[in-house]
């Protein structure tokens, strides 16, 4: 059977379903309307490969249609159909984006070979698209994800420093993500075609983390038979992430700082002054300015590292970044694990939103992808949650912080205003753009718009 959903716009009856029958024969899905104008409603409810329209229909044409489809997605693909074709009318329909041009009375194999044509296409396009988007996730920038305002300030901060060699400091919880910021600062910089080199300071014994950095001679010590590279090395002309440096040892530190400050270092048993073309990234779930309080890490050595600071929030300080995350996971797993989890429901999501999330980012991502093995098909509701999730309390404002008066409220009006808060914030969020906007809030695109019809809210925001 052969994938694809297409939808056909058509105002006559008997051409229309002859025409989807013909293409449910061949095994793709097909959604029908009678006109433009329930083809625009339709399309922007859901997702097709291709569309096909007739080119004079009633309330809004083909046309007019093809035109709001590329402005929309000018991916997607759309063929005119028509009894009235002219050189001119193909002309016009080519030049605005249409794929191909087929004539009423409609032939079985013309339509089939123009389809197959249109979905081969698209299929290839696809594949394209999947190539460079997995060559661009070596980048790992486009692993971050967020709309939140704090995480807007970390992608600037990324923005500006990618291209300096200054060191960076990232501090945040275990499980933010700190070595995709590195990364992604790697990778956006002149250094992005030389390697970048992690070392995790703290998962790496202290006899063994010197030899580790700086690579060792034959006979060094007991057991080194032959010459060794170390990280530094490895790391010539890119980027050394030196994560958890907070657990490195005092005798350890003092080589790493005179790494930064003289760019050399020397192999362990070595005489050989190698220099150290490398930009150093650190990163730390500690407070260093309270270690070095009590002396437990080195002041210069941290002033050294601390030129450009980043600090990654917690997910729980992130807002509804926790449920583009955990969307984002879903689309991620069902297409690595091959299941079919259409989505979260809005009363699961509210249990994900008020959990705390001691894990971050790591946390979230392991319980979607349970969910999506135990779960294998369908929807995510409350009962599918650890019971830790729909246990936690929730925070933020209830109700019984609502101000009664003797006279009581107006229930309507403070569910109005509280509704009009919940668009407002949304729309803030996602820059203004409608369909991010209703992502957020769990609405179709459609129910947002009569929502802030109905309340009034200024047009102005980005469809």
């Amino acid at each position: 059977m052969k994938n694809g959903k297409i939808l056909i716009a058509d105002d006559n009856e008997l051409s229309k379903e002859n025409l989807a029958q013909l293409l449910m024969d061949e095994g793709y899905t097909v959604k029908t309307v009678c006109d433009g104008r329930e083809g625009i409603e339709v399309f922007i409810e859901d997702h097709f490969d291709l569309v096909i329209t007739d080119l004079r229909m009633p309330n809004v044409d083909g046309l007019e249609f093809l035109k709001y489809i590329k402005d929309v997605n000018r991916d997607n693909l759309v063929i005119m159909v028509t009894g009235h074709g002219t050189v001119h009318t193909a002309v016009i329909a080519m030049k605005m984006g249409a794929f191909d041009f087929i004539t009423k009375p409609i032939k079985d194999d013309l339509v089939k070979l123009s389809v197959n044509r249109a979905m081969s296409f698209a299929k290839l396009r696809d594949e394209n698209i999947s190539l460079k988007e997995h060559l661009k996730e070596r980048q790992d920038f486009d692993k971050i994800i967020g709309y939140s305002d704090c995480m807007k300030k970390v992608f600037d901060t990324i923005e500006k420093v990618s291209n300096s060699d200054s060191t960076v400091l990232i501090t945040g919880e275990s499980g933010t993500g700190k070595e995709l910021v590195a990364r992604a600062i790697h990778f956006k910089s002149d250094r992005r075609s030389h390697p970048m080199i992690p070392v995790n300071c703290g998962a790496i014994p202290e006899d063994l983390l010197e030899s580790e950095l700086f690579g060792h001679e034959k006979g060094a010590f007991t057991g080194a038979i032959r010459n060794r590279m170390g990280r530094f090395e490895l790391a010539q002309g890119g980027t050394i992430f030196l994560d958890e440096i907070g657990d490195m040892s005092p005798a350890l530190q003092v080589k790493v700082l005179r790494v930064i400050q003289e760019k050399q270092f020397e192999r362990i048993g070595g005489v050989k002054t190698i220099n150290a073309d490398v930009r150093i990234i650190t990163a730390t779930n500690q407070n260093l300015e309270a270690a070095v309080a009590e002396k437990r890490f080195r002041e210069d050595l941290f002033y050294r590292i601390n030129v450009i600071p980043i600090h990654l929030p917690a997910l729980r300080e992130r807002g509804s970044d926790i449920v583009i995350l955990a969307n984002h996971f879903l689309t991620n797993f069902n297409k690595l694990k091959k299941k079919n989890v259409e989505r979260i429901t809005p009363q699961a999501v509210d249990y994900l939103m008020r959990y705390s999330w001691p894990g971050n980012v790591r946390e979230l991502q392991n319980l979607i992808e349970m969910l999506v093995v135990m779960k294998e098909e369908g929807e995510i509701h409350v009962d599918d949650l650890p019971a830790k999730i729909r246990n936690a309390q929730v925070a933020g404002t209830t109700v019984s912080a609502v101000m009664f008066t003797d006279d009581g409220i107006d229930f309507n009006d403070h569910i109005s205003r509280l509704e009009k808060d919940l668009l407002l914030k949304a729309l803030k969020m996602s820059g203004g753009v409608k369909n991010r906007a209703a992502k957020l809030l769990n609405l179709n695109r459609t129910t947002l718009v009569e929502k802030l019809k109905r309340l009034n809210i200024a047009n102005g925001w980005v469809d």
